[in-house]
């Protein structure tokens, strides 16, 4: 998890370049996520986080963070449901875990130590999503 060596910083110094502002008519979510790039790393909550990894931004950095909470609460409400950090987090695409060896393992350690009935109360697909995960980080031990 070395990237968490810059909470200090920001998505906009970290992962160039800087974004410009959105336009005028972007959408709630563009413009969250333009704002979200500029808090630094340290202060970002939970619905920051799952808000990034779920569009895909600067997951290099983003990820051992998600990581990192989700290590302490899997099941952690990051906005919707309890469980809606780990859900966005296991569906990053494989190319992203690729570049942060060991951290999808360690996130697949805490998914099968999940209570059987925790998974079940979470949205439908979800327990067939963190079966893929586990297996896909399995593979690549």
């Amino acid at each position: 998890m070395g990237r968490l060596l810059h909470l200090d910083r920001t998505l906009d110094e970290l992962d160039p370049p800087r974004w410009t502002p959105p336009a005028s008519d972007a959408t709630h979510l563009v413009r969250r996520v333009h704002e979200v790039r500029r808090v630094p790393l340290g202060e970002l909550g939970p619905a920051d986080l799952r808000v990034l990894v779920t569009q895909r931004v600067a997951l290099p950095y983003v990820l051992p963070l998600a990581v990192r909470l989700l290590l302490e609460e899997p099941l952690l409400d990051a906005y919707y449901y309890g469980g809606d950090l780990l859900l966005a987090t296991v569906n990053v695409p494989a190319s992203a875990w690729s570049l942060l060896p060991g951290l999808g393992a360690r996130l697949s350690t805490v998914i099968t130590a999940l209570p059987e009935v925790a998974v079940t109360d979470l949205p439908r697909g979800a327990a067939e999503d963190l079966a893929r995960f586990v297996a896909r980080s399995e593979s690549l031990r």
